[in-house]
């Protein structure tokens, strides 16, 4: 089914704070609309709106067909106790609740006696069928094995779709989470960040995908690469200017097109600026020349000399009204708000004392986990080395870093960590900073050094405030935690960097503002990313491919 959704005069945010209004918004098969704008500005809000998550604040919500499969991909892989891989998919496709409604309509078709006046129980089930037959679930049963084997998705041997949920590593997860994708058949697909912990090879096919889909799509990603291969079109939440702008055309164009309405908006601006301190300053010289003029008069002119005294009055009513005119002058320009600037993350890396010559030594080292193993691997760390690593989810890249570290004890071979090393990091689970306890108080705990004042000046400085370092630290969004895990940084002096896959969640002027610091940086550093455009700014010396349990330099 082919199916068009129209937003007009759309208006979301939380309580009584808009974060967008007077948003219209078309989405026709064919249309990839990629939502950008820094953390905080509305896109998750927006998107569950569309999905009729949430009641808009005004505005309205339009689909064509009314009846036309809207799928929801939330940013975060919720995972439930004891839930299959398999239930899972049933539930994010939308098969499980079409399977469900189609089983309580027939259950109805059987009973008429209990129908509800004026509703016939065979429309019911004939939409309820539609409804399902559309969802895909006939023959999701038959497809799960298929595409989680196209994945290599590999649990040692047991069937991945009995696996649960809660067993996956975030890798896993993440290729779970690309197969419900791959899996659904939704009219209009609102995806929330679908880049997030996917390889590069899981990158390729979701691009693959996101073009080859008939219907529209709406989705939020801060992958540059991503959104520069996929989008026709970029919706732009500006939460510094309270506004909003559709930009037609691909991404880049978008980056283009933004940066001269920006140039403009500013000329704009300081041209109105330029004329109207210009009037004001000749409407000040005139007052002056106006006042000195009639004191003169006072001084000089004797009692008896009416008729200079007239003219010196006369000239300076000519005056005055020439402070008169240059008034209604400055009233009568248009007035131009000036753009106000973008919050930007701006941080450095703190340093430490340089460490040992070497950082870290692997020497045939093997690391086995479960049915996995890493090795025979055999690495020298410098003192200095910028060291990229990529991989497929599941190869052994995070086995690797903790092995680097010395958090892990080779089963075989030998491993060591330098003097001196003192390691900053931000891993996938950006598992340093979680818990039921309120943010400052947890990064208090890790910097005891600072103040509780300058802790929160900090965390301010990275878009942390009042009522962000008051919550608990699990309460805050995921890209929250991943500004205070670079707050962290910040705090601490550092010598080794380990990022595993930080743009996760990052907005994109702050994954820009990471970029800067790390060129800045002159410790060792480890990065893990499949961030493409983040591999080609970044400036590494190394490279390691990590593939099935191996570790290979490429050169």
């Amino acid at each position: 089914m082919t199916a068009t959704l129209v937003t007009r005069g759309l208006a979301g945010g939380h309580g009584h704070r808009t974060l967008f209004d007077s948003l219209d918004l078309t989405v026709a098969p064919g249309d990839v609309v990629g939502v950008v704008g820094a953390n905080g500005a509305g896109k998750s809000t927006l998107l569950r709106l569309l999905a009729g998550i949430d009641e808009p604040q005004a505005g309205t919500i339009t689909l064509s067909p009314s009846d036309a499969f809207v799928g929801w991909l939330p940013q975060e892989h919720e995972r439930v106790d004891g839930e299959t891989v398999a239930e899972y998919l049933a539930r994010r496709t939308g098969c499980a609740q079409a399977t469900r409604e189609m089983d309580a309509a027939a259950a109805a078709l059987g009973d008429a006696a209990s129908s509800e006046p004026g509703v016939d129980p065979a429309d019911t089930y004939s939409t309820a069928l539609d409804r399902w037959l559309a969802s895909g679930a006939a023959d999701l049963e038959e497809r799960i094995p298929v595409v989680l084997a196209d994945l290599g998705l590999d649990l040692g041997g047991a069937p991945a779709a009995e696996a649960t949920m809660t067993s996956l590593s975030g890798g896993q997860a993440a290729r779970v989470g690309l197969a419900a994708l791959l899996l659904s058949r939704f009219d209009i697909a609102l995806l929330d960040e679908p880049t997030n912990d996917l390889d590069l090879d899981g990158l390729e096919r979701l691009e693959a995908f996101v073009r080859g889909l008939r219907g529209g799509v709406v989705l939020v990603s801060h992958d540059r690469e991503f959104l520069a291969r996929s989008v026709t079109r970029v919706l732009e939440l500006d939460l510094a200017q309270h506004s909003h702008r559709l930009y037609g055309g691909g991404y880049d164009a978008y980056l283009e097109e933004r940066a001269t309405v920006r140039r403009h908006a500013r000329e704009k601006y300081d041209e109105f600026a330029d004329k109207k301190a210009d009037l004001v300053a000749r409407a000040r010289t005139q007052r002056e020349w106006s006042s000195q003029g009639v004191r003169n008069a006072m001084k000089k002119s004797p009692d008896n000399d009416k008729i200079r005294r007239k003219a010196v009055t006369e000239s300076s009513e000519k005056q005055a009204q020439k402070v008169r005119q240059m008034e209604s002058r400055i009233a009568r320009l248009d007035e131009v708000e000036e753009p106000r600037k973008e919050w930007q993350l701006e941080f450095t890396i703190g340093a430490a004392p340089r460490s040992s010559t070497v950082v870290s030594t692997l020497n045939s080292a093997v690391f086995e986990q479960g049915s996995f193993t890493l090795g025979p691997v055999s690495v020298q760390v410098n003192a200095g080395d910028r060291i990229g690593i990529t991989g497929h989810n599941g190869a052994g890249k995070s086995t690797l870093l903790r092995a680097l570290l010395g958090r892990q004890v080779p089963d075989q071979g030998t491993s060591s960590v330098g003097a001196n090393v003192e390691v900053g990091e931000i891993d996938q689970a950006r598992s340093l900073l979680v818990g039921s306890r309120p943010l400052a108080a947890a990064f208090e705990e890790l910097v005891p050094a600072m103040e509780s004042g300058e802790v929160r000046t900090l965390l301010a400085k990275f878009g942390l405030k009042a009522d962000h370092v008051n919550r608990p630290v699990d309460e805050l969004s995921p890209g929250e935690r991943t500004r205070a895990a670079l707050a962290l940084l910040q705090a601490r002096g550092v010598n080794v960097l380990v990022l595993d896959e930080p743009t996760n969640h990052l907005d994109l002027a702050a994954i820009e503002q990471l970029e800067q610091a790390l060129e800045s940086y002159r410790g060792t550093l480890l990065l893990v990313t499949h961030d493409r455009r983040m591999l080609e700014a970044v400036q590494l010396d190394r490279r390691w491919r990590v593939d099935a349990g191996r570790v290979t330099e490429v050169h």
